[in-house]
């Protein structure tokens, strides 16, 4: 996310209540998870196995609960709890803001969009041209969807990632990572009914131009689905998953996070993506392997009784 203004990282040392090491005249420009960080961004890091990562990544200032040797060009903010110190800021550049009206005051709809009975359009929403939103579609804050995009009945844009901390500790357990990302939907796209897309933690989930989604699909937070997609009933795709252009899902296909799949892959109905897949092959299976080899594989596995019978005879 990036901030309205720049602020100076003496404002945020004094607002997270941090102790302030390096340099203690740069201004944050941006907010944002670790595998979006840019230049002028704070991120957060309170595992020490994660420490390198975020201390060499693009991020300019850094929350982190133990004073460690200042990168080069970096401000550090050192305090007891990081997570909460930037779900603090979250809250303080992107309040919760009430709606009043089903479709926002601040909302820009373009010319020849058809908005249907019972859709809710949140604040500071942009819809392109020529769209149709059927009945109970929810549009979140800050989303942008372009031009002839279609959105069928019940589908939800924009809801919050589920990324939580455990705090075992406590009778209330998980502690909630304010999202302030959005959702992106390209020209041409469609979206069947009842799907459900998350906003990105801090960056954008994002859907290509000319995909196609069919019903009850859920698309993870930070997510980027490339061009042309096909995407089958009740697929499951966790966050942080990048899929490429021409990728084809058949239905229930689940695909774990923080994976991608190559342009003009394709997985068979039921699979399981636990990992990257290169592009270009015919998927099968869970764990997925190519369907050609997992049938052969389970060719043979309808041959052990015999098998087993013949040996057993012999």
């Amino acid at each position: 996310m990036n901030l309205p203004a720049p602020v100076s990282v003496s404002w945020l040392a004094e607002f997270t209540g941090a102790r302030l090491l390096g340099n203690d005249q740069q201004m944050a420009t941006g907010i944002n998870e670790i595998h979006k960080v840019r230049p002028g961004d704070i991120s957060f890091v309170d595992f020490e196995k994660y420490y390198d990562k975020c201390l060499n990544s693009d991020a300019t200032i850094i929350i982190i609960n133990k004073e460690v040797t200042v990168p080069a060009g970096k401000t550090l903010l050192v305090c007891p709890d990081p997570f909460a110190a930037y779900v603090s800021l979250v809250r303080h550049f992107r309040p919760f803001e009430p709606a009043r009206n089903m479709i926002a005051d601040s909302a820009h709809i373009g010319a020849g969009t058809l908005v249907q009975p019972g859709v809710f359009v949140g604040n500071h929403v942009r819809i392109g041209k020529d769209c149709i939103l059927h009945t109970g579609v929810v549009i979140y804050d800050h989303c942008e969807i372009g031009d002839r995009v279609i959105i069928h009945a019940g589908s939800i844009i924009g809801a919050d990632a589920f990324y939580f901390k455990r705090r075992k500790e406590r009778e209330v357990q998980y502690d909630k990572l304010e999202s302030c990302g959005r959702v992106l939907i390209e020209d041409d796209v469609e979206i069947g009914a009842s799907c459900t897309i998350d906003k990105g933690v801090s960056g954008d989930t994002i859907i290509g131009r000319g995909t196609k989604l069919d019903n009850q699909i859920h698309v993870g937070h930070g997510t980027e689905i490339g061009r042309n997609c096909l995407i089958a009933a009740q697929v499951g795709i966790a966050g942080k998953t990048h899929i490429e252009d021409e990728v084809i899902l058949w239905g229930q296909v689940g695909v774990n996070k923080d994976l991608r799949i190559g342009k003009g892959a394709v997985v068979y109905a039921q699979s399981g993506v636990p990992a990257s897949i290169e592009g270009g092959k015919i998927y099968f299976g869970s764990p997925v392997m190519e369907a050609k080899e997992k049938m052969k594989e389970l060719g043979w596995i309808k041959r052990i009784p015999t098998l087993w019978e013949k040996m057993m005879g012999s």
